[in-house]
């Protein structure tokens, strides 16, 4: 994807209130978020060309939003079919659209009521309407945290990692979020809290795990040489990479390790991605990490290649990740803190971070950031985005 590198970028993010119950529909959130972002760029309605989203069954597609908003005329549009893992991909073709001319100003957001109405992983209906679930649906296993745990588990076993270890992500991104007036939990937290906290799916306590959350986020994408003329300094789209999986439930273990299950699709995108940027690693100065629960960021910690396999749980809790670490991660939070909005309040955050506009949370000379999606468990495909400031 090196052929876009930089001749994109991200003119404006948009929020809704998150919150455990909004009160509205998601075509009310998606509005208010779009109509946030445009403003945060210095553009209007009549600017919009373009709308993106993914979702499964929760939301609201691009062709409800655009007339609810009064789009004058859509030239392209994305509705994804997915959940997390594809949040990055949606932003990635965002900018493909803008790169070939296709589209000149994309709005791309994520509406969900996922704690008031649609409960990701709830357990009230029948099993997803695809070939793997049968496999796994017989012996209940059906839920998010259930699928994460036992990969959580087979790292512990493989590597020795420890409840502690996960809980030092936990701790850490709390402790973040109580700086970011956004989140929807905001009191610390301490190890011996995260420890005492019940079991919900053993490994997996209810402290590892994502806040469901009612709320909207979006951002808006143009080229990087408009966006120089607009509100905000210019956040570059450097790399974008999405794909992997061999199935649609049963993609951890298809990537480089074949069936080991503390190998996620991150291992074997991050190449590309990194390629796509023209940056390493080393490069990257503040990452937000797909959070669905802690396991996910110690994982991809590793996949992403910050440290080695098997090194993710002692590199958490070494304080690396924190404030003032080599990488400091989930800034805002993260899903754990700030709330879940299935992947774009971290591009958001990533925004702010490389604007240099995060407040008491600002990751000091932060100029390039990474952002995940869910890295392979469930969706067997993964996405993410490399960022770059301009200013």
């Amino acid at each position: 994807m090196s052929g876009f590198r930089d001749r994109t970028a991200i003119a404006g993010v948009g929020y809704t209130p998150f919150s455990a119950n909004s009160g509205v529909s998601t075509l009310s959130l998606a509005v208010d978020a779009v109509l946030a972002a445009l403003d945060d760029a210095g553009l209007t309605v009549d600017d919009v060309d373009a709308l993106a989203t993914h979702r499964v069954g929760d939301s609201t597609p691009p062709w409800v939003v655009a007339p609810a908003l009064g789009v004058p005329e859509v030239t392209w549009y994305l509705d994804q079919f997915g959940g997390g893992s594809v949040s990055h991909a949606v932003l990635g073709q965002a900018a493909m659209a803008v790169a070939s001319g296709v589209a000149r100003t994309v709005v791309c957001y994520r509406a969900i009521n996922a704690r008031s109405e649609f409960r990701m992983g709830g357990t009230g209906r029948g099993p997803a309407p695809v070939f793997d679930a049968q496999y796994q649906a017989p012996y209940g296993h059906l839920a998010p945290p259930q699928q994460f745990a036992m990969a959580a588990r087979a790292h512990m076993n493989a590597y020795g990692t420890t409840a502690e270890q996960l809980g030092a992500i936990a701790v850490t991104q709390r402790g973040n979020a109580v700086k970011n007036p956004r989140a929807r939990k905001r009191d610390p937290i301490t190890l011996d809290d995260y420890l005492a906290s019940r079991w919900i799916a053993e490994p997996l306590r209810l402290l590892d795990c994502c806040l469901e959350t009612d709320g909207a986020c979006a951002v808006v994408i143009t080229s990087a040489d408009r966006a120089h003329d607009l509100r905000h300094d210019p956040v570059l789209i450097s790399g974008a990479a999405w794909g992997g999986g061999d199935t649609f439930l049963s993609g951890a273990g298809s990537g480089p390790a074949g069936t080991d299950l503390t190998v996620t699709e991150a291992a074997r995108l991050a190449p590309r991605l990194y390629a796509a940027a023209g940056v390493g690693p080393d490069d990257i100065d503040v990452a937000e990490l797909y959070d669905c629960f802690t396991y996910s960021v110690l994982v991809q910690l590793e996949d992403y290649g910050f440290c080695a396999k098997g090194e993710g749980g002692p590199f958490a809790a070494s304080g690396a990740i924190g404030p003032g670490g080599t990488l400091p991660v989930n800034t805002h939070g993260g899903f754990l803190s700030e709330g879940y909005v299935h992947g774009i309040n971290h591009v958001a955050e990533a925004v702010a971070q490389l604007r240099g506009t995060a407040g008491d949370r600002q990751v000091a000379g932060a100029c390039v950031a990474l952002s995940t999606a869910q890295p392979g468990y469930v969706l067997a495909g993964t996405s993410a985005l490399i960022l770059r400031s301009d200013r």
